[in-house]
């Protein structure tokens, strides 16, 4: 029902733990365009994990002492051989990504600049040096592992509120099975300190539940008999059950994991420029090292040493490889949307967690997204007998879903409702229908004027938002209907000002006269009232035309699908919002709190700085050191600091964002 009168590549890593893969594997890909994977490391809190580095660290500390502490003459037999076995834990698995990429025609990333470089370094005898950049390099990767870990583990705590079994009614007994097996429509029990295991209809008379992972809001929420229960909230009060209305695959739950999981395919814009910089950047560098040692032979002659050139060419490699950028920056992107995550905010993709922040237009529905859209029966006027007048218009709400429909069915109560037929929906106006044999009309004042009713004019002059009947083309009476506005909505719009949020704009079906009462309480820059849901498309066509806005809608219900989907950001209100909205937009913010929108402009924003400081800090400090190793100045323990050094204070810069508090 649509009552519009009141609602509305290559990776850098030999360990490649990306944002994208769910799951421990080890793959790889070699078609052109993708990334390529590869998964040695597995369990990042497991041992052998860690081996292969300290391996290498004890042996490159116990040569290091015999090479300057000790200086043991026998030492010097073995010592090639020995500083060989160190290299290999750790650089036996960056070889090996050589020769798979080698295998794809792809001959120029960050792991054959590594392995020139490091066997070009034992090749004049530097032996140290080759083995400490390739664990330096493995050390920055375990820290790329353990930072990408840590903010999966942020987001796939939601795993955790999936329930594994459900107690389902068959038989005339409770059986336990998986939530997989369990059909529409049967009834499953749940005790007190357990979680749902599927959306449903709570069929007893109450309970409290603990809906933080799905909304991320603590304070428990009481539910009361025939009212929606979601998968992964928890009992707290006492045995329940519920009658399943949704499958597993489609409930609430199940589609934020899946929100959150496909999250990083779509990528920032930024993300994209990185990944294709990368591929054009790696040869150019690798030839300038190339250059480096054959040049200077033309100009010096016969003072050119090709052992000094040679190392400085391979300092030079070792300063170019893109680590830093390439690891922090996808990082960045995945530390914001797990940020949102734990804030309640489910951002679809890093390209929204860019585009939020560049945002200066904001479009709200009104019922549902800046009021409860809890409405409750305030008074009657009828020119019937009460009961008989709302039997009449009970019977025709009762087919309705819509949030003033369930406020009219709530307050007739259990009273007998006659049976409604020929159910029509007259979109923007209300319902028609016949009851009792007579023909009923439920809606708005346009219903009465479409069908040439005759009925007060003084009806019009009423703000609060009505419904007004007519039986057999009369007018019989009308009932008044009361919304309230949410707590945070000022506050909201006053931080989205504060956020960069040059207009507020308010859409409803309601009447023009309740929106602009509600936009002068709350401070909207401007409203408009009595739309039909396609006026509000054309309005927000409108709006659009202005190509300096970059413009968000934020809506809850089914007629908000269409709204969202033109909008440059969609924002769907409330995990409990309906499907088509949350499957149309592209942030969900999974409480009912508009203020969440200036948070997610903040974390946006947050996330952004983050990334433009790492490609800043990774670009200066290897222009300087790639000048003095071209100059001699620099050696390969400077290298080291400016490829793996730079790589993990970006890493560390990225994890801030799941630091902050927003």
């Amino acid at each position: 029902m649509s009552h519009t009168h009141d609602k509305e590549d290559s990776c850098c890593s030999s360990k490649k733990h990306s944002a994208e893969k769910q799951e421990h594997n080890h793959s790889h890909s070699h078609e052109e365009g993708e990334e390529h994977d590869h998964d040695h490391g597995g369990d990042p809190s497991a041992f052998k994990t860690y081996l292969p580095a300290l391996v290498t660290f004890v042996m490159l500390l116990i040569g290091i002492a015999f090479d300057n502490i000790f200086k043991i003459e026998a030492f010097a037999l073995v010592r090639p051989y020995w500083y060989i076995i160190a290299y290999l834990p750790v650089g036996i698995p960056v070889l090996q990504e050589v020769w798979e990429t080698f295998k794809a025609k792809d001959f120029f990333t960050e792991f054959s600049l590594m392995s020139i470089a490091t066997i070009g370094a034992f090749c004049i005898q530097q032996y140290p040096e080759g083995v400490t950049v390739m664990l330096f390099y493995t050390i920055g990767e375990l820290f790329q592992m353990v930072a990408v870990n840590r903010a999966k583990r942020n987001i796939k705590a939601l795993l955790d509120v999936r329930a594994d079994i459900a107690n389902v009614f068959r038989n005339g007994k409770y059986e336990t099975v998986k939530p997989e097996t369990v059909e529409i429509g049967e009834a499953i029990q749940i005790k007190a300190g357990e979680k749902i295991p599927l959306d449903g209809e709570l069929i007893s008379d109450k309970s409290s539940f603990n809906t933080a992972a799905l909304t991320g809001e603590s304070k428990p929420k009481t539910i009361n008999k025939g009212e929606t229960v979601l998968a992964g909230m928890l009992n707290l009060d006492k045995v329940i059950e519920i009658k399943v209305t949704k499958a597993f695959a489609d409930s609430a739950l199940s589609r934020i994991l899946e929100m959150v999981q496909n999250a990083t395919t779509r990528k920032a814009k930024t993300e994209l420029f990185i990944r294709k910089f990368a591929k054009i950047y790696t040869p150019i560098v690798f030839f300038l090292a190339l250059g480096l040692v054959t040049i200077p032979i033309l100009i010096l002659g016969s003072d050119y040493n090709f052992q000094t050139w040679l190392y400085r060419s391979l300092v030079f490699l070792v300063i170019s490889c893109p680590c830093a950028l390439v690891i922090s920056i996808p990082l960045g992107y995945f530390g914001g949307i797990g940020a949102a995550s734990a804030n309640g905010i489910l951002f679809k993709g890093s390209n929204f967690l860019d585009l939020i922040t560049k945002l200066n237009t904001v479009v709200m529905d009104k019922t549902g997204t800046l009021t409860k859209g809890v409405f409750k029966v305030q008074q009657v006027e009828s020119n019937l007998d009460e009961k008989e007048f709302i039997n009449f218009l009970t019977a025709i709400e009762a087919k309705s879903t819509h949030p003033i429909a369930k406020a009219i069915v709530e307050y007739a109560g259990d009273k007998e409702i006659h049976p409604a037929e020929n159910i029509e929906e007259i979109s923007g106006m209300g319902l028609k229908g016949t009851v009792n044999g007579k023909e009923v009309l439920a809606g708005n004042v346009k219903l009465l004027e479409k069908f040439k009713i005759e009925f007060d004019a003084k009806i019009k002059d009423i703000e609060e938002s009505i419904v007004v009947v007519a039986l057999d083309g009369k007018y019989a009476g009308y009932v008044l209907i009361a919304d309230e506005i949410k707590e945070d909505s000022a506050e909201a719009i006053k931080q989205l000002h504060a956020s960069g949020v040059k207009q507020v704009v308010m859409l409803s079906g309601d009447k023009t006269s309740i929106v602009k009462k509600v936009a002068g309480v709350l401070g909207i820059d401007s409203y408009y009232g009595d739309l039909l849901p396609e006026d509000k498309v054309a309005k927000l066509e409108e709006i659009k035309k202005d190509k300096t806005k970059v413009v968000a809608f934020v809506g809850d219900g089914i007629n908000d699908t269409p709204v969202l989907a033109i909008s440059d950001i969609g924002i769907a209100m409330g995990a409990m919002g309906s499907d088509a909205a949350i499957e149309t937009a592209d942030v969900v913010i999974q409480t009912d709190q508009p203020s969440k929108i200036a948070t997610a402009i903040k974390i946006g924003k947050a996330t952004k700085n983050v990334v433009i400081q790492n490609i800043v800090l990774a670009f200066a400090v290897k222009a300087l050191v790639l000048i003095l190793g071209a100059g001699g100045i620099a050696t390969m323990w400077e290298a080291v600091f400016a490829d793996v050094g730079v790589a993990l204070l970006a890493i560390l810069n990225a994890v801030r964002i799941q630091k902050m508090k927003f």
